[in-house]
């Protein structure tokens, strides 16, 4: 964990279900740090966390990246030094949401197999 942080410092830092490269705008208390976002690690969930992988939620909530140059308040613990390259917010932006992207289809693929070998038992178990 990180105790004091100076102005200008580059962070790795977790917001909600997002994860980011950033800039310390400054440390607001001992338990808070305000970010400005430089680029998108991962990109925020969607859906009902208290409901993980549930489609039938009542709301299923779609979740934005914090925006290039937004800052947000983080919680300490969530942040760590970062340093090398940036990545451009656009590319970095775009790369985030492809590899959710492709992770869900591996896992649609998956769901779809398990359910055709589910099928054939079915059948050899009649």
């Amino acid at each position: 964990m990180i105790t004091m942080l100076q102005a200008g410092d580059l962070v790795r830092a977790a917001y909600k279900t997002g994860e980011y490269i950033g800039e310390i705008v400054e440390q607001t208390s001992p338990m808070k740090a305000a970010v400005k976002i430089l680029s998108v690690i991962k990109h925020p969930t969607q859906g009902d966390l208290h409901n993980p992988s549930n489609p039938d939620v009542p709301f299923f909530h779609q979740r934005r990246a914090l925006a290039h140059q937004e800052i947000a308040l983080m919680p300490l613990d969530t942040i760590r030094p970062y340093s090398g390259e940036v990545p451009e917010y656009k590319a970095s932006l775009h790369a985030a949401l492809h590899r959710d992207m492709e992770q869900l289809q591996r896992t649609i693929r998956f769901a779809e197999r398990c359910l055709e070998e589910l099928e054939q038992l079915k059948k050899e178990y009649n």
